[in-house]
């Protein structure tokens, strides 16, 4: 079995191991099962499918899967829409697998326009982060390049989110919540790889990180699965200190794969004085920055919150 197809059969798995008989609604006769969740067959009769051709599915034989099969699974699971939205995508990359001809992706974009820089440019209140589907750092403006002035610092390219967490010991003195924010950058890993099953540096980036990183593996074979829509991210800043700052995030639609992040702190909280300290620190430094190979705008500076 391939990657891709078994890809199928462990999402499916796990996603049927967090349930109970009696959180699907069936009896429970009690008695030890030899492994934890729902049973194949339960699954099935769950989702209105023969227990072989469940059996069949989880092996990878997604060819011909119906819409209305889907739907039985994705209730007889509880998936949420991003789990949903995951199955589908695993299943229609199997099936693309089988025909004689592969259809390529068309290419995605690693840089943006010069338009959307000066945009980002012009963002001088709020940090923006720009990345790709692999957690690259694409652009930043220059408050966001000083908010994760950790991540710039410790060079590589491309810049990624996942290698500074699971590969750089300064996150973990950065990220105030290390362990949800490593589960979270492993999910969205996973989301992105069942939308791009041939982005080869993706599956580089997956295999680097299994094998210098035994956390990243065991998380990676949870298949748990997330999008990066919006949220709450606390950090603790090397010039500021500690800040807590919600996140929203936009697709660049004239980007394809390319996610714009803006940060903002509550009015009146100490994050939202740190950022502005920040802010106010930046805009004294006069340091050029428009690109994510630039040196970080924190270099140097001494200001601290009192």
């Amino acid at each position: 079995m391939d990657a891709e197809h078994d890809d199928i059969g462990g999402f499916l798995t796990s996603r049927r191991a967090r349930l109970s008989p009696t959180d699907a609604g069936l009896p429970d006769f009690g008695g030890r099962r030899r492994v934890p969740g729902l049973r194949r067959e339960e699954v099935a009769l769950l989702a209105g499918v023969s227990p072989e051709y469940y059996r069949k599915l989880e092996r990878g034989t997604a060819l011909g899967v119906s819409e209305t099969v889907l739907e039985g699974i994705v209730r007889a699971l509880q998936l949420d829409e991003t789990e949903a939205a995951h199955l589908s995508d695993l299943v229609r990359a199997s099936a693309v697998d089988r025909r004689p001809v592969r259809r390529r992706p068309s290419p995605r974009r690693d840089q943006i326009r010069p338009g959307v820089q000066q945009m980002l440019a012009a963002m001088t209140i709020v940090p923006v982060f720009v990345q790709n589907g692999r957690l690259d750092a694409v652009a930043t403006n220059a408050l966001g390049r000083a908010l994760f002035s950790e991540l710039f610092r410790g060079g590589g390219s491309p810049v990624n989110a996942a290698r500074f967490v699971f590969l750089d010991a300064r996150s973990r003195e950065f990220y105030r919540d290390w362990d949800a924010d490593a589960r979270q950058i492993v999910a969205l890993l996973r989301r992105e790889a069942g939308r791009s099953p041939h982005d080869e540096e993706l599956t580089a980036l997956v295999g680097e990180l299994s094998t210098r990183s035994d956390l990243f593996r065991r998380l990676w074979a949870s298949h748990d699965v997330r999008e990066h829509r919006t949220g709450t991210k606390s950090v603790h800043h090397p010039v500021v200190g500690d800040l807590t700052l919600s996140f929203e995030t936009m697709d660049l639609t004239s980007e394809r794969g390319l996610q714009m992040l803006v940060f903002t702190a509550e009015p009146g909280s100490p994050s939202a004085a740190g950022l502005q300290l920040l802010a106010d620190a930046v805009t004294r430094s006069s340091v050029p920055v428009d690109a994510p190979g630039a040196a970080p705008v924190v270099e140097g500076l001494t200001t601290r919150l009192p």
